[in-house]
Protein backbone atom coordinates (compact mmCIF):
# COMPACT_ATOMS: atom_id res chain seq x y z
CA UNK A 1 0.00 0.00 0.00
CA UNK A 2 1.34 3.34 -1.13
CA UNK A 3 0.19 6.33 0.42
CA UNK A 4 -1.32 9.10 -1.63
CA UNK A 5 0.46 12.73 -1.79
CA UNK A 6 -2.24 15.75 -1.99
CA UNK A 7 -1.08 18.94 -2.67
CA UNK A 8 -2.69 21.27 0.11
CA UNK A 9 -2.05 25.10 1.23
CA UNK A 10 0.59 24.28 3.58
CA UNK A 11 2.27 22.20 1.14
CA UNK A 12 2.14 18.33 0.45
CA UNK A 13 0.23 16.12 2.86
CA UNK A 14 0.77 12.37 2.35
CA UNK A 15 -2.63 10.61 3.48
CA UNK A 16 -2.91 7.35 4.37
CA UNK A 17 -6.62 6.34 5.30
CA UNK A 18 -10.16 7.52 3.84
CA UNK A 19 -12.96 7.17 6.56
CA UNK A 20 -16.67 7.61 5.32
CA UNK A 21 -20.16 8.13 6.16
CA UNK A 22 -21.97 5.13 4.58
CA UNK A 23 -25.87 6.63 5.02
CA UNK A 24 -26.64 9.41 3.02
CA UNK A 25 -22.66 9.96 1.90
CA UNK A 26 -22.03 6.21 0.25
CA UNK A 27 -25.39 4.81 -0.14
CA UNK A 28 -29.36 6.02 -0.66
CA UNK A 29 -32.23 4.41 1.32
CA UNK A 30 -29.63 1.42 2.23
CA UNK A 31 -28.31 1.36 -1.36
CA UNK A 32 -24.83 1.39 -2.33
CA UNK A 33 -24.80 4.25 -5.34
CA UNK A 34 -23.63 3.32 -8.26
CA UNK A 35 -19.67 3.64 -9.61
CA UNK A 36 -19.43 3.62 -5.64
CA UNK A 37 -17.85 -0.03 -5.08
CA UNK A 38 -15.44 0.30 -7.94
CA UNK A 39 -14.02 3.88 -6.98
CA UNK A 40 -13.47 2.08 -3.57
CA UNK A 41 -11.59 -1.05 -4.94
CA UNK A 42 -9.38 1.42 -6.64
CA UNK A 43 -8.43 3.53 -3.45
CA UNK A 44 -8.19 0.58 -1.63
CA UNK A 45 -4.80 0.27 -3.17
CA UNK A 46 -3.48 3.42 -2.01
CA UNK A 47 -5.68 3.72 1.58
CA UNK A 48 -6.74 2.02 4.65
CA UNK A 49 -10.74 2.41 3.58
CA UNK A 50 -12.89 2.49 7.23
CA UNK A 51 -16.71 3.01 7.14
CA UNK A 52 -17.94 4.45 10.35
CA UNK A 53 -21.60 4.70 10.81
CA UNK A 54 -25.06 4.51 12.45
CA UNK A 55 -26.09 2.42 10.11
CA UNK A 56 -29.94 3.69 9.90
CA UNK A 57 -30.86 1.23 7.10
CA UNK A 58 -29.23 -2.04 8.50
CA UNK A 59 -27.12 -2.70 5.32
CA UNK A 60 -23.33 -1.87 5.34
CA UNK A 61 -22.31 -5.42 5.97
CA UNK A 62 -24.51 -6.97 3.18
CA UNK A 63 -23.58 -4.37 0.96
CA UNK A 64 -20.11 -3.81 1.89
CA UNK A 65 -18.88 -7.35 2.78
CA UNK A 66 -17.24 -8.01 -0.67
CA UNK A 67 -15.29 -4.64 -0.76
CA UNK A 68 -11.98 -4.12 0.56
CA UNK A 69 -12.88 -1.63 3.30
CA UNK A 70 -13.24 -2.12 7.42
CA UNK A 71 -17.23 -1.58 8.50
CA UNK A 72 -17.39 -0.06 12.21
CA UNK A 73 -20.71 0.59 13.46
CA UNK A 74 -20.88 3.25 15.56
CA UNK A 75 -23.68 5.71 17.83
CA UNK A 76 -22.83 9.12 17.70
CA UNK A 77 -20.36 11.68 15.49
CA UNK A 78 -18.15 11.93 18.77
CA UNK A 79 -17.39 8.38 17.96
CA UNK A 80 -16.45 9.26 15.00
CA UNK A 81 -14.45 12.07 15.78
CA UNK A 82 -12.65 9.28 18.98
CA UNK A 83 -11.88 6.64 15.99
CA UNK A 84 -10.57 9.05 13.48
CA UNK A 85 -7.93 10.60 16.47
CA UNK A 86 -7.09 7.27 16.96
CA UNK A 87 -5.71 6.49 13.59
CA UNK A 88 -3.53 9.30 13.15
CA UNK A 89 -5.76 12.22 12.19
CA UNK A 90 -3.43 13.97 10.06
CA UNK A 91 -3.07 11.00 7.49
CA UNK A 92 -7.02 10.79 7.21
CA UNK A 93 -9.42 11.83 4.49
CA UNK A 94 -12.74 12.32 5.98
CA UNK A 95 -16.10 12.50 3.38
CA UNK A 96 -19.67 12.52 4.90
CA UNK A 97 -22.82 14.58 5.06
CA UNK A 98 -24.28 14.43 8.00
CA UNK A 99 -24.38 16.24 11.34
CA UNK A 100 -22.33 13.11 13.17
CA UNK A 101 -20.06 13.80 10.61
CA UNK A 102 -19.27 17.31 12.25
CA UNK A 103 -16.58 16.15 15.14
CA UNK A 104 -15.00 13.81 12.58
CA UNK A 105 -14.10 16.84 10.47
CA UNK A 106 -12.16 18.88 12.92
CA UNK A 107 -10.03 16.14 12.84
CA UNK A 108 -9.64 15.06 9.78
CA UNK A 109 -6.42 15.89 7.82
CA UNK A 110 -8.75 16.90 5.32
CA UNK A 111 -12.79 16.85 5.35
CA UNK A 112 -14.99 16.74 2.51
CA UNK A 113 -18.79 16.95 2.87
CA UNK A 114 -21.00 15.66 -0.14
CA UNK A 115 -24.58 16.90 -1.09
CA UNK A 116 -25.65 13.55 -2.54
CA UNK A 117 -29.42 12.68 -2.54
CA UNK A 118 -30.26 13.27 0.77
CA UNK A 119 -28.58 16.49 0.97
CA UNK A 120 -25.91 17.49 3.93
CA UNK A 121 -26.11 18.44 7.20
CA UNK A 122 -25.64 22.33 7.48
CA UNK A 123 -23.49 23.25 9.76
CA UNK A 124 -21.08 20.23 7.97
CA UNK A 125 -20.50 22.15 5.27
CA UNK A 126 -19.00 25.26 7.07
CA UNK A 127 -16.19 22.76 8.98
CA UNK A 128 -15.08 21.27 5.65
CA UNK A 129 -12.03 21.74 3.42
CA UNK A 130 -14.22 20.70 0.67
CA UNK A 131 -17.91 20.23 -0.80
CA UNK A 132 -18.41 18.15 -3.77
CA UNK A 133 -21.79 17.44 -5.00
CA UNK A 134 -21.80 14.03 -4.51
CA UNK A 135 -19.35 10.57 -3.22
CA UNK A 136 -18.39 9.74 -6.80
CA UNK A 137 -16.73 13.44 -7.17
CA UNK A 138 -15.15 13.43 -3.89
CA UNK A 139 -13.75 10.02 -4.49
CA UNK A 140 -12.41 11.38 -8.04
CA UNK A 141 -10.29 14.33 -6.48
CA UNK A 142 -8.38 12.28 -4.29
CA UNK A 143 -7.35 9.53 -7.71
CA UNK A 144 -7.03 12.73 -9.74
CA UNK A 145 -5.49 14.81 -7.44
CA UNK A 146 -4.74 18.14 -9.53
CA UNK A 147 -8.65 18.74 -9.48
CA UNK A 148 -8.08 18.61 -5.63
CA UNK A 149 -4.79 21.55 -5.92
CA UNK A 150 -7.07 23.76 -8.22
CA UNK A 151 -9.87 23.86 -5.54
CA UNK A 152 -7.60 24.37 -2.62
CA UNK A 153 -5.52 26.87 -4.19
CA UNK A 154 -4.76 30.19 -2.46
Amino acid sequence: MSPVLLDMPGGPVTFSRLVLDYTGTLSLDGVLLPGVAERLEGLASDLRITILTADTFGTVHETMGDLPVEVRVIRDGKEKAEAVSAMGPEEVIAIGNGRNDIPMMGVAGLAMAVLGPEGAAAGLLGCVDVVTRDIRDALDLITHPLRLKATQRD
